[in-house]
């Protein structure tokens, strides 16, 4: 039997991960020792105070930084980058969701200084090379090794303070990570197979976490896939999904997670049929005859996110997003993208309307 030859360049990015339930505190502490730390600064929001006492218990700290802002501000960069080199410090600890990781990231990316990264939420940048700042209403994105945390310590006992609605959206931002993976720029089988199991472990995790909220199993399970699914993302690049949240969030300054489990099933239904391995993929690790099946079934167990409108989306905002989305588009798409493809497919997700495999409820508009 004749098969065809694999042939693909793969890198995977070294990274210490500690994954361990009620241990956040004491990985911190030795992670804080291997490295030889004499200065930290903790970088955790308001917000995500008792828990960075909590997770800061066993260490000593020189600085705690709490301005975090989402889609990292240049100005609260600047301030951060500022607060680190004031104070002499050797290393960054952020204790948080992604807003707080990047700002972490920012900071790194002038300094060098190494990231210990303790999440809170399953938002993956922590796992990923990637960093992002905004400037006028636009958000910047870029890959630099630098800013990749040196250590990541998950404890999903710590994400029981995140209410139900916000995990499933972040969790869902998790599943964007892996279905974009699936074609972006640089998939590959290796980044194919981790993002296939994070899709399995968060359809499995997402479920319970909704049903019991204080279920750590599942919450284990969705931090579990959380990371696979940044792994690959990390691996595979930023494909067609990433490239429209990143504009949505920067120029109208929609909220991370709800904008990606929001537009998520839009840009599955339009690449899809243009993919049919990847979707074959796709549908598979969700146990469906088709991935946009997997997917809604699971949105539909979840109640996840429906319609830009409800999170402060403006439909007169659409013609200027999808001109500024288009080019940005990878050109490595599996399918053609056009400025109306993407008025059509903002439109649908704008209301909610139901996806299809033509891209949008829309599409032959």
């Amino acid at each position: 039997m004749n098969r065809m030859s694999l042939h693909f360049d793969h890198v995977t990015l070294g990274q210490r991960v500690r994954f361990g339930t009620n241990r956040a505190a004491d990985n911190l502490a030795a992670e804080v020792n291997r490295l030889g730390a004499e200065r930290v600064m903790v970088i955790a929001a308001p917000t995500e105070s008792a828990i960075a006492d909590s997770v800061t218990g066993h260490i000593d700290v020189a600085v705690r930084h709490d301005d975090v802002a989402p889609h990292v501000p240049l100005d609260k960069a600047a301030k951060a980058r500022a607060v680190a080199s004031d104070n002499g410090i050797d290393l960054l600890v952020c204790i948080g969701g992604g807003s707080t990781t990047g700002l972490a990231k920012a900071v790194a990316m002038t300094t060098a200084l190494p990231i210990v990264a303790v999440p809170t939420t399953y938002a993956g940048s922590e796992a990923t090379n990637v960093w992002g700042l905004t400037e006028s209403a636009r958000k910047t994105t870029g890959v630099d090794d630098t800013v990749l945390p040196t250590t990541v310590i998950y404890d999903a006992a710590l994400t029981l303070s995140l209410p139900v609605e916000l995990s499933i959206a972040s969790g869902l931002n998790g599943m964007a990570h892996c279905i974009d993976s699936m074609w972006a720029p640089r998939a590959d089988p290796i980044n194919q197979a981790m993002a296939g199991e994070g899709i399995r472990a968060l359809a499995n995790g997402l479920p319970a976490l909704r049903q019991d909220p204080h279920d750590l199993s599942g919450r284990e399970q969705t931090l579990y896939g959380a990371y696979l699914s940044a792994v690959a993302f990390a691996s595979a690049g930023s494909g067609l999904h990433h490239k429209i949240c990143h504009v949505l969030g920067g120029a109208y300054n929609l909220p991370h997670a709800e904008t990606h489990a929001t537009v998520l099933p839009y840009v599955l239904a339009f690449n899809g049929p243009a993919a049919p391995e990847a979707e074959a993929r796709i549908a598979t690790a969700f146990g469906a005859a088709a991935a946009i099946e997997g997917l809604d079934a699971l949105r539909d167990k979840v109640n996840a996110p429906r319609a830009l409108q409800d999170h402060g989306m403006a439909e007169e905002a659409i013609p200027e997003a999808a001109e500024l989305i288009l080019p940005a588009v990878p050109e490595s798409n599996p399918r053609p993208v056009r400025e109306a493809d993407l008025d059509r497919l903002l439109r649908a997700a704008h209301t909610g309307a139901a996806a299809t495999t033509c891209g949008t409820a829309a599409c032959k508009a």
